[in-house]
């Protein structure tokens, strides 16, 4: 058995994995907070920490799994892939991809360029286009059908010739982009319409693939580039490469810049190629992709649970370009976070011009050296924030002055305070009128994460708060068409609400019957994310029921724990944030689970854990069906687990439940548990 882990250790970990996840979900769903490069750090460091205590790696550890679950308020409906997506491991130095190739021993390499899009898996049934979705969690993404049915490069039926018959069945894989050349025009087309431009071609890319009207995709030049094939019938390749052959064959988009090599030798020729040639794509790239050719070496390798191990990435380092920092500013978000970010030049870099680069807060002002007027590097490989890494002291010419952090708000004047002493943060602490808190609360309420009011963006907010028409969030679900016309966003020029006011408050009206977790999310309580909010609101019902309960009571519901429970307790301790709950409920909102599909909790008290791949449930599907029936779903075996449901590469977690002699169910005795209860009988049980 493995030993305990160590507390300080385990938190160590909790906190890593939550930051992977949550910035991988931000990535693959929403817009990215952090550079992809910040992002592959925390990856790395979580990879480290597992490999030097083997004890952690446990099959829920994010460092497992592929892509990001799809969104729970995406509008597609969701499709179970006919073979498992993948993701690639990266190597970002010479000596990594060394050791993995003196580990991959091959014939004959290809190499491919790592396109920075949106993976995509297309099914043909007798070369008749069924069925596009996206990667999601490697298993089930959304049905994009109708969309990727206007992308030019995608054939709706398959040609087929002498050499290459069109097989029953096949499920291509490949990457959906926007050309480069097409990007400006693209971007320029989308503010004419209105819209805030795209930050770069990848986001462009999601974000248009997801279009509710596939007649809105067109104009948006989505291109694709198949780059592997997955579920199959009637087509037996030996490579990869003359699978590339086949698919050009039928119609379907291959790279030009795919090749095949022969020696780790020329391997390390193309990565450094590419490195210098990376503006040379009709696409935006940020690595070399390494595979071995033939698939019956590939079938030998085999794959980890979210990788093949045939396959790599060779990553190139985040890039760098120089600007002038005409200044630095500080902004306040929804928590009283004041951050520093810099006014720079507008400079061109990793497909798209910034002026902006954030500082992170002063102690990093001060660690990096830089003075308003100095030349700066920054750094931005294709994320959301670029990010200025520091002077060119070289260049200074004694004119460059000092940042000096305000001691004062900038939004509402209040004296600014680390929150505890050590904080590298300073907020302001005036989260009951501070203007710029309110207004990015108000922003963060009606995001798709919480009432998901598709009227209220970060303009409106400010409106509503800086015109005084809401002094807080409470008033929100109060607002009428008279109030609005103090409105200067939802009034229109020839007097009266506008269609986006009238919009507004059709949402408002229709969002005052969502789901209770996704009000508790509205609260904007530190630490209480979607995931804690839907297990809180699973549990308990409703809003009352979850306040009036003893903290100890709602550390123990699963996916918690005593730090969220202590913030979720501590903020209804303040008589304010009390009043918009009592707003809210006097509006009209909802503070119930109404739902009539209520499960019967057969199995409350009992503690469960699900190790390993199960057919008909995702982890998240099993543990929500475990939740919903009162049971707890846990993570880690122990004397204290009733169940362990048991399924393909369970791993660790199965030898464990057997040394302790615990009932072990496979899938099917899973599903009567469900709907029995314990009242399972022995021949459930696997032995």
């Amino acid at each position: 058995m493995k030993p305990e882990v160590d507390a300080d250790l385990r938190r160590e970990w909790n906190e890593l994995a939550e930051l992977v996840r949550h910035h991988r979900d931000l990535y693959y769903n929403n817009q990215p907070e952090i550079p992809d490069a910040d992002f592959d750090e925390f990856f790395r460091r979580l990879q480290k920490l597992e490999q030097r205590h083997p004890e952690l790696a446990v099959p829920e550890s994010p460092t497992m799994e592929v892509g990001a679950p799809t969104a729970v308020s995406s509008t597609f409906d969701n499709v179970v892939h006919l073979e498992r997506m993948m993701s690639l491991d990266n190597v970002f130095d010479d000596e990594e991809l060394s050791e993995w190739l003196a580990r991959t021993p091959a014939e004959t390499y290809l190499t491919e360029l790592k396109i920075d899009g949106l993976s995509l898996a297309l099914v043909y049934r007798n070369g008749q286009l069924e069925r596009a979705a996206t990667r999601g969690d490697g298993r089930t993404g959304e049905d994009v059908t109708a969309n990727a049915r206007v992308i030019e490069d995608i054939p709706h039926q398959l040609t087929a010739t002498d050499d290459y018959p069109i097989p029953s069945l096949l499920e291509v894989r490949g990457e959906v982009f926007i050309a480069v050349e097409d990007f400006a025009e693209v971007n320029q087309l989308r503010q004419e319409a209105g819209g805030k431009p795209f930050a770069n071609p990848r986001n462009a890319a999601a974000g248009s693939l997801r279009q509710k009207n596939p007649e809105d995709v067109r104009p948006r030049r989505l291109r694709m580039i198949t780059h592997g094939v997955g579920a199959r019938e009637g087509f037996s390749p030996d490579s990869q490469f003359a699978a590339y052959q086949a698919l050009a064959a039928w119609g379907l988009p291959v790279s030009p810049y795919t090749e095949q090599v022969h020696s780790a030798r020329e391997v390390r020729e193309k990565v450094a190629y590419w490195a210098d040639h990376r503006h040379d794509a009709l696409h935006e790239m940020d690595g070399l992709v390494v595979k071995v050719d033939s698939y019956a070496q590939q079938r030998a390798l085999g794959s980890t649970s979210r990788a093949p191990r045939w396959a790599i990435a060779y990553k190139y380092p985040p890039e760098e370009v120089t600007t002038i920092l005409i200044d630095i500013q500080v902004g306040v978000g929804r928590t009283g976070r004041v951050t520093p970010f810099a006014i720079m030049e507008p400079v061109f870099v990793a497909g798209s011009t910034v002026a902006m680069a954030t500082l992170h807060n002063q102690t990093e002002v001060i660690r990096k050296g830089v003075l308003i007027g100095d030349t700066v590097v920054i750094r931005k490989a294709g994320e959301i924030i670029p990010e200025v890494l520091g002077p060119v002291v070289e260049r200074r010419t004694g004119s460059e002055r000092q940042f000096i952090f305000p001691t004062l708000c900038p939004s509402c004047g209040t004296r600014l305070a680390p929150q505890k002493e050590g904080d590298a943060d300073w907020r302001c602490p005036n989260s009951r009128s501070c203007p710029a808190q309110l207004s990015s609360r108000l922003t963060y309420l009606a995001g798709r994460g919480g009432f998901d009011i598709e009227a209220l963006g970060e303009k409106g907010a400010q409106d509503l708060i800086y015109s005084g028409i809401l002094s807080d969030e409470s008033g929100l679900f109060d607002l009428t068409e008279e109030d609005l016309l103090a409105s200067k966003v939802y009034t229109a020029k020839s007097g009266g609400v506008n269609a986006s006011g009238h919009k507004l408050l059709a949402n408002l009206d229709s969002a005052k019957s969502t789901e209770l977790w996704r009000v508790i999310v509205a609260l904007s309580i530190r630490h209480v994310g979607p995931t804690a909010a839907r297990s809180l609101a699973t549990r308990y019902r409703s809003l009352p029921a979850l306040i009036d309960a003893p903290i100890e009571d709602i550390a123990d519901t699963d996916g918690v724990g005593l730090i969220i429970a202590e913030s979720f307790k501590s903020w209804f301790e303040i008589e304010w944030h009390r009043q918009i709950i009592e707003r809210w409920a006097a509006a009209g909102v909802s503070m119930e689970d109404t739902s009539e599909d209520l499960a019967v909790p057969v199995l409350e008290g009992l503690t469960i854990v699900v190790t390993g791949s199960l057919e008909g449930f995702t982890r998240d599907g099993a543990k929500e069906a475990i939740i919903t029936r009162g049971g707890k779903s846990s993570g880690s075996v122990s004397k204290k687990t009733d169940y362990v449901v048991v399924g393909e590469n369970a791993g660790t977690k199965e030898t464990k439940a057997r040394d302790l002699g615990l009932r072990i169910l496979d899938e099917a005795g899973f599903i009567r548990l469900l709907e029995h209860g314990p009242a399972v009988d022995e021949e459930e049980t696997l032995t």
